[in-house]
């Protein structure tokens, strides 16, 4: 009964209103990562489609998905490319990329470098998308967490 009363009294102190002067608002960082005022900004959305090509060869589909792979982490040093992942379910939508541009034209451009793309294994389906504007802050922090790259296997 004690333990029920200290966790429904510390998730009771989250919804509480901070005291004027408090809010954790920092301008300097919202400006910085491009946030409007609800802390959201544009991004495109990109979800990875099985193409129409499929390479049998397993060497060559290796190579392939290595220079893929090189790709996205090329897109996101150049801070062009905030996140992108696999889907673990095996179904026709294969992964998603999430663009740290405002427009769908500009993220065509990013998705036409990958090697999948151009070799037609993989196609694009782009949606503007509206998010938190703190993404852009996973690359950095996720450089801080990764022990081994996944290009270097």
């Amino acid at each position: 009964m004690i333990v029920l009363l200290i966790v429904a009294g510390g998730y009771s102190c989250f919804g509480q209103a901070k005291p004027e002067g408090q809010s954790g608002y920092d301008a300097t960082l919202a400006q910085k990562l491009g946030a409007d005022e609800y802390g959201m900004k544009t991004y495109v959305m990109v979800f990875l489609k099985e193409g129409p090509v499929k390479i049998k060869d397993s060497v060559a589909r290796e190579k392939l998905q290595t220079a893929h792979l090189k790709n996205i982490f090329k897109l996101a040093d150049e801070g062009k490319l905030i996140t992108a992942g696999p889907f673990s379910d095996n179904q026709e939508i294969r992964g998603i990329f999430i663009f740290n541009v405002s427009t769908v034209e500009e993220a065509k451009k990013l998705t036409d470098t990958d090697p999948a793309v151009k070799a037609g294994v993989l196609i694009m389906e782009l949606h503007p998308w509206y998010g938190s504007a703190a993404l852009v802050e996973i690359p950095d922090i996720h450089k801080k967490i990764q022990k081994k790259s996944i290009v270097d296997n």
